[in-house]
């Protein structure tokens, strides 16, 4: 039997853990904190469960099939409730104006639609000419990309590829922002199509236009919500992995991966780790797997001569942005917000200067996301009172300090969580939301270098410009060392739960040798293909 370690119990390394066991690997997890999740955490206080890194539950298409893989279903695994509407957009009011009623945008592509018409004469039939390239696009990444583990180039010279390559060319030589500004006038329709980007850890200057798939995800297919949030859903693939077999160590500090051999002969033989008592282990292994933050397994995890993304190779990397999370615990109802809110500014160029510029600064307004989880999971809160975690977008950089409880976090962080209070009191229409804050956390970049080992403060990986996807990402496999796989966000094919889910898959396509561009076909109980 095959003895492998997966370094990180996060989405990642659980769903890699889940792959191999099924596989007929022995699969030992080894998890640095003391529960599982990695940045899908949560934190519990006062009645309040916060969801502490994803919540907007995209592409359900993957996580079907990834539970297919494991002989199991999303209806068998998660409730998930569809959201009407599926959010709201607050735009900046205008200088000594009064804050506008927000862009509603709700269940239904043909509501979705209409809603366009209404702020732009013809936007409506244009919109549907732009889902209709968004789904052709999205079955063609699908198909050949995002789950190729570019091995073969043979698996990207089919008919239907080549056919498509000048409208492929045309998507991946221009911008997501000038795509959708051909198309669009109104400047807050540009932002609802743009936004996807930052899902990214891009810009829609700096994404490709390929990237408007993401379009035909949240305004064609509507948005699920799973309930218990995405602690639920962590919770379900560690119940998984472990019902297929692995084990799952927390309190697991991998401090080297081990490696063997000569030339081209190296090849991962197992970790040094150590425990929370800070006892030392060595454990070997016929393959390792990390699931950690790439840029830290590379530069820390193994020696000079077996990195294949040594520090000279991040230099000319670009991240993407870093996060201030404000988690909060309101008393009282909170009518004014949706599931799920996001609030713009109106210079939009200028926000996203600031963070991803030459001269990175905390934008002041920023461009923020709001989910209030309440609205719809009576669990994650307090009979009466609203649970809200707000998203701020900020450079990559740890020097903005850690976050804390009430208002103890750094003196940055706490500032851009008092300034989005305010936003959202002022641009919602709510003007005693700071005064009815009865729970506030703060969780600031410096937070995610300690917890994630997260290369520059980041809360996503690096951002997806064009030089930074598909063939052109980081792979899952080491070059230099034989047996050592990648899998996460900062690995191919990239950031966001789906993405990480696709990457464990890639990972298991790699060790079976298996080249093939698109997903794996699942196994029947008997071990053939179903």
């Amino acid at each position: 039997m095959t003895r492998t370690i997966v370094i990180g119990a996060g989405v990642a390394g659980l769903a890699t853990a889940a792959l191999l066991a099924r596989e007929g690997h022995e699969v030992r997890v080894l998890e640095r904190g003391e529960d599982v999740g990695g940045r899908a955490g949560t934190l519990e206080r006062d009645g309040f469960r916060f969801d502490t890194g994803p919540s907007w539950y995209l592409m359900p298409t993957v996580y079907e099939h990834f539970f297919r893989l494991l002989g199991t279903s999303s209806e068998e695994q998660l409730r998930l409730r569809r959201l009407d509407p599926a959010y709201a957009v607050f735009r900046e009011p205008e200088p000594g104006g009064e804050p506008e009623p927000p862009f509603v945008v709700p269940l239904g592509a043909d509501r979705v639609r209409a809603a366009f018409e209404a702020r732009e004469p013809g936007a409506g039939r244009r919109l549907a000419a732009y889902l209709d390239s968004a789904e052709r696009a999205s079955v063609m990444a699908e198909r050949y990309f995002l789950y190729n583990p570019y091995t073969r180039l043979s698996s990207l010279l089919r008919p239907e590829v080549l056919r498509s390559l000048p409208s492929i060319a045309g998507l991946l030589t221009r911008s997501l922002e000038s795509f959708v500004a051909r198309r669009f006038r109104d400047p807050l329709l540009r932002q609802v199509l743009g936004y996807p980007a930052v899902f990214l850890a891009a810009t829609p200057a700096s994404a490709p236009a390929m990237y408007h798939l993401m379009s035909s995800l949240d305004l064609a297919d509507g948005v699920h919500y799973p309930e218990g949030g995405f602690w639920e859903v962590m919770n379900r693939l560690a119940a998984l992995a472990t019902g297929q077999g692995a084990r799952i160590e927390t309190g697991a500090l991998v401090e080297r991966i081990v490696v063997t051999g000569r030339g081209r002969g190296r090849r991962a033989g197992g970790v040094v780790w150590r425990d929370r008592e800070g006892n030392r282990h060595r454990e070997e292994a016929d393959v390792v797997v990390s699931a950690a933050d790439l840029h830290h397994t590379e530069t820390r995890l193994l020696g000079p001569r077996d990195r294949t993304y040594p520090e000279r190779w991040w230099r000319r990397r670009t991240s993407g942005p870093g996060a201030v999370l404000v988690l909060l615990g309101v008393r009282g109802r909170l009518p004014e917000l949706p599931h799920h809110s996001l609030f713009f500014t109106r210079d939009w160029a200028r926000n996203f200067g600031a963070i991803f510029g030459r001269r990175p600064h905390v934008p002041d307004p920023a461009s923020i996301y709001v989910c209030k989880p309440s609205q719809t999971d009576a669990g994650v809160a307090p009979v009466g009172q609203e649970n809200l975690f707000v998203l701020v977008p900020v450079p990559a950089d740890p020097a903005l300090g850690h976050g804390g409880a009430d208002g103890g976090g750094s003196a940055v962080v706490e500032e851009v969580a008092d300034r989005v209070i305010e936003q959202i009191a002022g641009w919602a229409g709510i003007p005693d939301l700071a005064e009815r804050v009865v729970v506030r956390e703060t969780i600031g970049p410096a937070d995610f270098v300690r917890d994630f080992d997260s290369w520059r403060g980041g809360m996503l990986g690096p951002a997806h410009v064009l030089s930074q996807s598909a063939m052109f990402r980081a792979q899952n496999a080491s070059r230099r060392v034989r047996n050592l796989y990648y899998a996460g966000a900062t690995t191919a094919p990239g950031v966001g739960v789906p993405m990480c889910l696709i990457s464990a898959e890639l990972v298991l396509k790699r060790i079976r040798g298996d080249h093939g561009a698109g997903p794996t076909r699942p196994l029947g109980d008997d071990g053939t293909a179903g």
